[in-house]
């Protein structure tokens, strides 16, 4: 019958397969489990079972001994003393293996080789106080996991700098004054008395420095406490200590080769992408293709090798560039990731590496030979212009080379005075320096108010600046003003840089880039749908911290048309810390704890790196620029 269910043997007939015995399935499965996880699995793998581990031992060396553990009889012909010390054992290393879990995951190979030396340690430790045999077992079980796999923990160690140690020393701190808490608390029926909060927590403090504190336990558990909480305060000094004096690995800088090497390409190839020119950031570091006709620049934030931009140079060699960045990911087992490239770039990118692209936002660029001031559409800049003009400033647009040093030296102060945000923001577009020798094609838009009173930078009252974009185009870099000048500044000088542009050879010009433009676009027209108007309301309550669409707003004036640029990630669950890694790249996150006075090394002042945006906060009182 046509309208007929085959049977079981009928349907293996119909797909061409046999379905395989029972038997035969439970035999594969259990080869696959003796064959154990993927070696690219390992690695998460083991750092989630250390952190399993850590916890075992942490609580082996919180928590009292079970006193009717089958292992007690055995544990009696033990010296008397070996408790309180294995309790601090268990202590310690159940810490530090919760410390060393992430490098784990990220397959590092002095965390494999510190893993291997305290989980033996943390095993003794866990059989002589609280004669855990499942946790020995674990404990042992994992070591030879990681014996097995040492060649997946190849990953070298990461660029550090000495501001970790007093990170190392707050969280350290911290986590050992909660976890000190603990361990006074875990004897109740032990103690003497019935001390306050406060008796504990000074108890605590003694203990970390390794003093007798207010506290008395009955038995010896006194001794199992104060060798736990000295084991703690130990810890975070030995790696606090560690961290502070340890070779520091310097952070990423473009040298004086590399440089020279990277203007030679951009010379030859700067006119592809707008952002080329950014690449000259000098706390970049650079790979090149081995034929040396392409280049990536990139920075390391947070664990994400973080590129900016297309790579450097010729198209047909990008492959090679890119493949060498890539490489160097491996190897220190970075969360490679490329904010802002072009659509051509995207898709080599996701060619080479098979990386995922995902639309980021749209690039401003205005064709200087479409640009006017007439029509309905540029009456607001139009008569913006036209007010200031009548306020009495006027506009200069020049090339860097063509400015003295002492006008040079004005731009530079104005524009340090005149940010708004205590910290330098800025990665992927903006170049960080200002007046360079070496950056001579730059443009410097200035707006002066010749009759006004001089202030502490004459009559400059707006600074504009631009780098070029191969030989017919600029990118603009940085936006700064007097906050005491007219609004309207930076209308005005966008202008008079696109006026000027003709006369000296510029036919485009990039202006800021709006994030997720295209969504704040549609979102606000006619029909647009509930979720397209829930993201687009997003967008507009982030925009009170990341100016998204002051800055969408502010580039829709010119006209101009939009580019789309994007980010290429590995997989989504890396958003997040891409995102996050971002943030702090360009300035508006810092995750990095000052440095005390003492542990502080002499360096040349950094490098400036602005966010190209049209309007920063107002600068605090104390660093505001006053002028008539």
């Amino acid at each position: 019958m046509s309208g007929a269910v085959p049977r079981p043997a009928d349907r293996a007939e119909h797909t061409g397969r046999e379905r395989p015995a029972r038997g035969t399935r439970l035999a594969g499965t259990a080869r696959r489990l003796l064959r154990g996880p993927r070696p690219e699995s390992v690695p998460l793998l083991v750092g989630r079972a250390c952190a399993l581990v850590g916890l075992l031992d942490i609580a082996a060396g919180v928590f009292p001994r079970f006193r009717h553990s089958r292992m007690h009889a055995l544990a009696e012909v033990l010296p008397g003393a070996l408790g309180p010390f294995a309790a601090a054992l268990a202590l310690s290393a159940g810490v530090l293996l919760l410390l060393l879990a992430h490098g784990l995951k990220r397959g590092k190979r002095r965390a494999w080789r510190a893993a291997v030396a305290l989980l033996p340690a943390g095993a003794v430790a866990q059989f002589a106080y609280r004669h855990s045999v499942v946790g020995v077992v674990i404990s042992l079980l994992l070591l030879a996991v990681l014996l097995r796999h040492r060649g997946q923990f190849a990953a070298l160690p990461d660029p550090r700098s000495r501001w970790r140690a007093l990170a190392n020393f707050v969280l350290m701190g911290a986590g050992s004054l909660l976890l000190g808490l603990v361990v006074v608390n875990a004897h109740p029926r032990l103690l003497v008395g019935d001390p306050s909060l406060a008796d504990r927590l000074t108890h605590v403090l003694y203990g970390l420095f390794g003093f007798e504190g207010p506290l008395d336990y009955r038995g010896d558990t006194s001794w199992t406490v104060a060798f736990s909480l000295g084991a703690l305060g130990l810890l975070t000094a030995v790696t606090t200590l560690y961290l502070a004096f340890r070779p520091e690995h310097p952070a990423a800088r473009l040298t004086e080769d590399d440089e020279r090497r990277l203007r030679a390409l951009l010379a030859r190839h700067g006119g592809r992408d707008s952002l080329g020119h950014f690449a000259l950031r000098r706390d970049k570091a650079v790979v090149f293709s081995p034929s040396g006709k392409a280049a990536v620049t990139y920075r390391v934030v947070c664990g994400v090798m973080l590129a900016s931009g297309d790579p450097i140079g010729d198209v047909e060699a990008w492959p090679g560039a890119i493949e060498r960045f890539m490489d160097e990911a491996r190897a220190h087992s970075w969360t490679p990731a490329v904010m802002g490239c072009s659509e051509t770039g995207g898709h080599v990118w996701t060619r080479e590496t098979g990386l995922d692209a995902l639309e980021l936002g749209d690039e401003a660029v205005v064709d200087v030979k479409d640009f006017s001031l007439a029509g309905r559409a540029m009456r607001n800049v139009r008569q913006m212009v036209k007010r200031i003009e009548r306020a009495g400033y006027e506009t200069r647009v020049r090339r860097v080379r063509d400015l003295g040093e002492a006008e040079l030296d004005r731009i530079r102060r104005a524009a340090d005075d005149w940010r708004g945000t205590d910290t330098e923001r800025g990665f992927s577009m903006a170049l960080g320096r200002v007046g360079d020798p070496a950056d001579g094609d730059c443009l410097v838009a200035t707006a002066h108010k010749a009759d006004a009173e001089p202030g502490r930078h004459g009559d400059l009252k707006a600074v504009l600046h631009f780098v070029p974009w191969g030989a017919d185009g600029v990118s603009l870099d940085l936006m700064r003003r007097d906050r005491s000048a007219d609004p309207g500044m930076n209308e005005m000088l966008i202008v008079a840089a696109l006026q000027a542009a003709p006369e000296l050879g510029i036919s485009r010009v990039s202006l800021n880039f709006a994030m997720f433009r295209a969504a704040l676009a549609r979102g606000e027209k006619i029909g647009a749908g509930p979720v397209l108007r829930a993201w687009r309301g997003l967008l507009i309550f982030l925009s009170r911290w990341f100016q998204i669409e002051s800055l969408y707003k502010f580039n829709a004036k010119f006209r101009p048309r939009w580019e789309p640029r994007f980010v290429v990630y590995r997989a989504s669950a890396d958003l997040p810390r891409i995102g996050i890694a971002a943030l702090q790249a360009e300035g508006f996150v810092n995750l990095a704890l000052p440095l005390p006075p003492f542990l502080r090394r002499r360096r040349p002042a950094p490098l400036p790196c602005v966010h190209r945006t049209p309007e920063h906060t107002p600068a605090a009182p104390d660093t505001a620029v006053r002028a008539a």
